[in-house]
């Protein structure tokens, strides 16, 4: 099993649990505060991005349901 699951919630954030880091475009890491799991905002509407704050409530829809990807090609 992995360190890290993410679940992509319906109409909603996605959600990172496990051993993760997350860093910006720089490499910088953000301070999680000892969290071991975390909310990314999907919609764009968070004050707090990269973080969900909830903002998309009533603003945002996707439902979310798991399918394969084709084969990579090289």
């Amino acid at each position: 099993m992995a360190t890290t699951k993410l679940t992509i919630k319906s109409n909603g954030a996605i959600k990172v649990e496990g051993d993760f880091e997350i860093v910006d475009a720089n490499g910088n890491v953000f301070d999680l505060g000892g969290r071991e799991a975390v909310a990314l905002c999907r919609c764009g509407l968070s004050q707090n991005k990269p973080f969900c704050d909830g903002a998309h409530k009533g603003h945002f829809e996707h439902e979310s349901k798991a399918f394969q990807l084709p084969t990579k090609q090289s």
